[in-house]
């Protein structure tokens, strides 16, 4: 199956985006981008590193790094969930993940991207995706799921005051802003399984002109 297709997932944190991109991108045999691994690998690489000059310290390490190499890392303990929120509002570092992203799009043509600016800055034009999908899910249930991932180590009012944190931050930063594009399908979370969720969005794909699912 050789016929372009490229989707764009963004979402709160925690709103079920990664799972729902992760489905969709198996199912279609799309590569999947995740862009909330590149901003981790950042906050894990100045944590570790403690450079002096960390803009020019991160372009170097993503002119290099492998996105294989990136997802095989341990990205999700507390402190780089708390340093990544601010991380992400600073718009060199923006400059060089979005530079890093549209390095991997432009050599492949069936991809899921997921994020919090991908249908608004990354995949806005040049190429511009064919579906946009925004996630959201009620705070409560984000942060039983965020919970579970760190296996209960952390208390849980602790995990929704973090997620409460990050969502705010980043539908109000000054770069790259969260936000839902007019044209994009809105998937609750909270209100779907995941099968659900994956049938949902594999509906508003297969309304595309002469698209079929690959066999």
């Amino acid at each position: 199956m050789n016929k372009s297709l490229i989707i764009a997932c963004d979402g709160e944190a925690a709103s079920g985006k990664s799972t729902g991109a992760k489905l969709l991108s198996r199912k279609y045999k799309l590569l999947l981008l995740n862009s909330g691994l590149l901003y981790r690998y950042a906050s894990k690489i100045l944590i570790a590193n403690k450079p002096k000059k960390p803009i020019p310290h991160l372009k170097k390490i993503f002119k290099t790094t492998s996105y294989n190499l990136i997802k095989k890392q341990s990205l999700h303990s507390q402190e780089i969930s708390n340093h990544v929120s601010y991380l992400a509002k600073n718009k060199s570092v923006r400059e060089i993940m979005k530079f890093y992203q549209k390095r991997i799009i432009k050599k492949n043509k069936r991809i899921c991207v997921e994020g919090r600016d991908i249908a608004t800055k990354i995949l806005n034009k040049n190429p511009k995706y064919d579906l946009a999908f925004y996630f959201t899910c009620k705070i409560d249930i984000a942060a039983k799921r965020r919970w579970k991932e760190l296996k209960k180590k952390v208390p849980l009012k602790e995990v929704k005051k973090s997620l409460m944190k990050r969502t705010n931050m980043d539908k109000n930063r000054k770069h790259s802003p969260l936000k839902k594009v007019k044209n994009a399908i809105l998937i609750r979370t909270d209100k779907l399984n995941k099968k659900e969720v994956l049938n949902k969005m594999s509906k508003e794909i297969d309304k595309l002109s002469s698209y079929k699912t690959p066999q």
